[in-house]
């Protein structure tokens, strides 16, 4: 009896082990990763580039860092290029990097957005 209850307590524990979150892995070693320095503050700004970008050529993951103020991308070098990456993000209003946000996209963002003012850099 006692081993039954102590084959039983292994097998519990060895499941709860097995279990347990390991740490993310990039899935292709040929994915490049790139770091954007933008002026997001708020939610919707992350929100918004999160779901357009994804759209890119070649762009297989981005997440929005309000607290750094960046955006991480990660992307297939083959498809696309730190540049053209820059750009579709001003294209959409915000600041990427030294590039300014287009003006005209910069005005259909969400209000919140625009009062914060997302996509000029501070002190404009």
């Amino acid at each position: 009896m006692k081993k039954l209850i102590l084959l039983s307590f292994l097998f519990a524990t060895t499941t709860l082990v097995a279990q347990e979150k390991q740490p993310e892995q990039p899935a292709d070693k040929n994915l490049a990763q790139l770091d954007i320095r933008t002026s997001t503050v708020c939610d919707m700004c992350e929100k918004t580039i999160e779901e357009n970008l994804i759209y890119e050529k070649g762009v297989k993951k981005v997440d929005v860092d309000l607290a750094k103020s960046e955006i991480h991308v990660q992307y297939d070098p083959r498809k696309n290029d730190p540049d053209a990456l820059r750009k579709a993000v001003s294209k959409m209003g915000y600041m990427a990097d030294d590039i300014p946000g287009d003006e005209a996209a910069f005005k259909k963002l969400p209000l919140c957005c625009q009062k914060e003012g997302c996509g000029k850099p501070a002190g404009k």
